[in-house]
């Protein structure tokens, strides 16, 4: 079954501690990092991830695109992100799909969970973003003990040998 995020961008900003102090410093670089974050959740998970954004706060009202392989909405002009959401799980609704939306805003928790979507709150999506960070982490490790292994086993002559051939000596 399909899995959909759809993710309340400031919402998660503002309740996310990491987000929340780079946000003092930089709205911009806060929802960078949420798009990154979002972007390697999606990798790993499988999840097709959708972050929306309230446009008074970012240019180019009413815009969809994609960033770090994730679908960013901005709203239209006097138009939510609660608004935008709700629009979007009816779009996306269907019998072989699962819709998430990640929110602590316990009013669009119960609207969506009334349009047939589950709820996800910011506490939960900041949990699983983590193991799907250290699952990375620990990935990347294997990977490099694994690429590091070959030498061990062959010894440092061997090695220098097939450096050779590598360089064409």
């Amino acid at each position: 079954m399909e899995q959909i995020l759809i993710v309340d961008g400031y919402n998660i900003i503002g309740d996310w501690p990491h987000l929340r102090d780079i946000k003092q410093e930089s709205l911009e670089d806060a929802r960078d990092m949420l798009l990154k974050q979002m972007a390697e959740y999606q990798a790993f998970s499988g999840i097709k991830v959708y972050v929306v954004f309230d446009a008074h706060k970012v240019p180019g009202a009413g815009k969809s695109l994609k960033e770090f392989k994730v679908t960013i909405y901005y709203t239209k002009k006097d138009e939510t992100a609660d608004e935008l959401i709700e629009k979007l799980v009816k779009k996306f609704s269907h019998r072989k799909r699962e819709i998430y939306v990640a929110t602590s805003d316990y009013l669009e928790q119960r609207i969506i969970f009334g349009s047939g979507a589950l709820r996800k709150s910011a506490r939960e999506l900041l949990n699983e973003v983590e193991h799907t960070e250290r699952e990375i982490h620990k990935k990347i490790q294997e990977i490099n003990k694994e690429k590091r292994g070959w030498k061990r086993d062959f010894g440092e002559e061997i090695e220098k040998i097939f450096e050779k051939w590598r360089r064409g000596l």
